[in-house]
């Protein structure tokens, strides 16, 4: 038997260009998926998940990776991608889940979830930079995804826009940290009110630069978790999506 033919796409192809190669094999549904707020040291991990229509419907204003687009841009996208996707999902993960379980085992599970909620499911998954398996159906990792491919940067402004959503009504329960501008990233004005004040319960407690100032909490907030012995570094103070 012959082995299928294979399926080119070239990067310079356009952000609709893979999918529309996708569904030429056969895969009618193709979901992307991806995260923001893994290099934040406060605040939740949010992970989103869409698919987006084929033809015209599914060709999104002003779309692109979130990270390249204005927090004005992003929520016009947002309400586009939302009035246009076939399906989508948002996954929420607590800054304590995070200590718990790990940022890259959260971020796993969160993709898996908002993956498997979407109806109708997917025939196939895209994902930023890494695999994700136990979907039950083929997939592929694309590096800078959200610059790639349509359904990944949907994926990205929806989790994007959720999260700097959420980090606003943050600051407004948290002020001294102004969680507002900076959405809980390693920035100098971060950085100088964690020294100033010490972490909140809304800080990653199990990252190396909240740890190192933990002992200046407010009384009642909570500690670290035990049996966390490794902290994360947090060396990157550029947000990402």
């Amino acid at each position: 038997m012959l082995a299928p033919q294979r399926t080119v796409i070239r990067r310079g192809a356009g952000l609709y260009a893979l999918e529309q190669g996708l569904r030429r094999r056969g895969f009618r549904h193709i979901a992307g998926a991806d995260e923001a707020g893994r290099g934040a040291c406060a605040g939740p991990l949010v992970v989103a998940a869409a698919i987006l229509p084929d033809g015209r419907r599914g060709e999104v204003p002003g779309l692109a990776d979130s990270k390249l687009l204005t927090p004005a841009a992003r929520e016009r996208v947002y309400e586009e991608v939302v009035a246009r996707a076939v399906a989508y999902e948002v996954v929420v993960i607590p800054p304590d889940e995070v200590d718990v379980r790990g940022l890259h085992v959260c971020n796993l599970a969160g993709m898996r979830r908002a993956l498997a909620r979407l109806t109708p499911g997917p025939d196939y998954v895209l994902t930023d930079g890494f695999r994700v398996g136990g979907v039950g159906v083929p997939g592929l990792a694309v590096w800078k995804g959200d610059q790639v491919a349509a359904c990944v940067a949907a994926a990205s402004v929806l989790a994007k826009v959720t999260r700097d959503r959420l980090m606003t009504e943050l600051s407004e329960q948290w002020p001294t940290y102004g969680f507002a501008e900076h959405k809980g990233y390693v920035t100098p004005m971060h950085t100088a009110a964690l020294r100033r004040h010490g972490p909140c319960p809304v800080h990653r407690w199990s990252y190396a630069n909240v740890a190192a100032v933990a002992d200046r909490a407010a009384p009642g907030v909570r500690p670290a978790r035990a049996g966390h012995t490794a902290p994360v570094v947090v060396a990157d103070d550029a947000p990402e999506a």
